[in-house]
């Protein structure tokens, strides 16, 4: 089973953009929300084109760009300095805290 650390340590090796590694957050960053756009897309055609439905071949293609998100992700945080396995486990705690305290819909950063 591949964790977060080893992914985000692997992910880097497949990195080449320029800053590479000293803190050039703006390129994955830019990626992120490029490959997270490719996911509503596809996303947007089945509400379109099949009623909403996910086919095989589309979970497949989303299969794919989700990696590619994921990828972003780790890259970004790995410029910014963040520990992609301790941002997961922080982002489960806050919201395992907010569904405790109520508080799970709604909006805002520190509910």
């Amino acid at each position: 089973m591949l964790d977060f650390a080893t992914y985000q340590k692997q992910a880097m090796t497949t990195a080449v953009y320029p800053g590479r590694g000293e803190g050039n957050f703006t390129y994955p960053a830019l990626g992120l929300a490029g490959e997270t756009g490719e996911v509503c897309e596809k996303l947007k055609k089945a509400i379109r084109d099949d009623g909403g439905k996910v086919s095989e071949e589309r979970r497949t293609l989303l299969a794919k760009e989700l990696g590619d998100v994921l990828w972003y992700l780790a890259t970004l945080s790995t410029e910014l300095g963040l520990d992609l396995e301790a941002v997961a486990a922080g982002n489960l705690a806050k919201l395992a805290a907010r569904k405790q305290a109520g508080k799970i819909h709604g909006s805002g950063d520190l509910r």
